[in-house]
């Protein structure tokens, strides 16, 4: 084997190593972007997440304070007519006591 040829073989072997440097750096620089937009969909997802979580938990929190509004309104409303009911009651004895005090004299 002469000069020629083994210089010629490490010209070969450099060209070859540069090309296969290049084809390493486009593959990591794939990886790289593909593990950047995974982690992206990961990141979105977990937020998704959170606001379907923060959603169905203000829901909850609505429909639950809802009902405790409407039973507070129920023993209101009760807690109203046992007032009124009992308000008639002392107008109709009080009327009663005016009418005969005013028919015993």
């Amino acid at each position: 084997m002469g000069m020629e040829s083994v210089l010629q073989s490490i010209k070969n072997a450099e060209e070859s190593a540069l090309a296969k440097i290049a084809a390493s750096k486009e593959e990591a620089a794939k990886i790289l972007a593909d593990a950047r937009k995974e982690a992206s969909e990961i990141i979105q997802g977990a937020q998704d997440g959170a606001v379907s979580s923060t959603v169905a938990t203000l829901d909850s929190a609505r429909t639950k304070a809802g009902k405790e509004a409407e039973g507070v309104q129920a023993e209101g409303t009760k807690a109203v007519e046992g007032i009124q009911s009992s308000a008639g009651d002392r107008r109709d004895a009080a009327v009663k006591l005016i009418i005969d005090s005013l028919m015993s004299n």
